[in-house]
């Protein structure tokens, strides 16, 4: 009960302020060239800020090379979902615009928002190691390939048969910069000041409201009748909460039928993760790339309120892990 209650607190939160965004918006506070700016923002700087303090504060060298084991199965799960929703894409041709988001939506979680205030409520610190496996295995699969796939289904470079040259600000994006800086920092031992520490953490906090208000500006100029479960919606929903976690612990018990068996927290953890709801960002990203931007606000709000739902069934999956 007192899980629930903590997963119910965590998606009234998100949805508050992305309720804040939407009547702000309404009422003009914010001009149409806003939600552009703070995208902007939220990419190029805040995001890597956040990424940088999240593995200085949670990461080191032994705690990196302890995690070596368990980290398989979680990258074979995002391997695996990759390959799936792309051949969902292919077969159901999913239109330009979407495939890219419907991709990164099947895959990719909100770790740090819901899935580590979630883990630390069902499992407490002892956990806190494993959650990083996925969190590393995460934050790799967004912003080295996940922010590509969505770059590279722009729909305005289709309709100009725009070659595809190489593109270094799309293949090293900011965001994966700064995991880079940080895992290269943090093997060198380098001490982070703390003036520098605490302006990257005040930058890096940034993220999670702008996302949410972003989120509520394009709900303000959709309109909330737009919001509904088309067949890419549901599709995408079904990859983000059956397929992944159902990938992930089929491996897991191929896993332990091989001889490699994860301890019994490691194996919950990870599904838990596996399970959480949409990145908050993809509205951005998708505005980045001039991709549905009304689809990806769609899939990630109904994503965090269906949370609700999903915490009680995962919670008795995880009994028979």
């Amino acid at each position: 009960m007192h899980v629930f209650l903590t997963s119910v607190s965590s998606v009234t939160v998100i949805v508050l302020i992305m309720a804040l965004g939407y009547v702000l918006r309404k009422k003009k506070w914010f001009s149409d060239s806003f939600g552009k700016n703070i995208s902007s923002l939220i990419t190029k700087i805040a995001l890597p800020a956040s990424i940088f303090m999240a593995v200085m504060n949670n990461l080191t060298r032994e705690k990196l090379l302890g995690l070596s084991t368990g980290i398989v199965f979680p990258i074979l799960g995002v391997v695996i979902g990759y390959l799936i929703a792309w051949l969902t894409v292919k077969v159901l041709k999913i239109r330009p615009g979407r495939r890219g988001i419907f991709m990164n939506g099947v895959v990719n979680a909100n770790t740090i928002f819901i899935g580590m205030p979630l883990n630390q409520a069902l499992f407490g610190d002892r956990a806190t190691t494993y959650f990083l496996i996925y969190y590393i295995v995460n934050t790799v699969s967004t912003w080295a390939f996940g922010v590509f796939l969505i770059s590279n289904d722009d729909p305005t470079n289709l309709k100009t048969h725009q070659t595809h040259q190489i593109n270094w600000k799309k293949i090293l994006p900011m965001p994966l910069v700064g995991f880079l800086v940080a895992i290269v920092w943090m093997l060198l031992k380098l001490p982070v000041p703390n003036f520098a520490g605490e302006t990257l953490s005040y930058v890096g906090a940034l993220v999670t409201p702008l996302s949410l208000i972003y989120i509520g500006i394009v709900l303000a100029d959709a309109g909330l009748n737009n919001m509904k479960l088309d067949r890419d919606s549901t599709l995408a929903l079904l990859g983000r909460f059956v397929l992944s976690p159902v990938v992930l612990i089929i491996l897991i018990k191929l896993g332990a039928a091989s001889g490699i068996e994860l301890p019994t927290l490691m194996s919950q953890t990870l599904v838990v993760q596996s399970a959480t709801p949409m990145l908050a960002v993809l509205p951005i990203l998708a505005n980045e790339a001039h991709g549905d931007v009304n689809y990806a606000t769609n899939i990630v709000t109904i994503s965090t309120v269906a949370f609700i739902i999903v915490v009680p069934v995962l919670m008795g999956i995880l009994q028979f892990i």
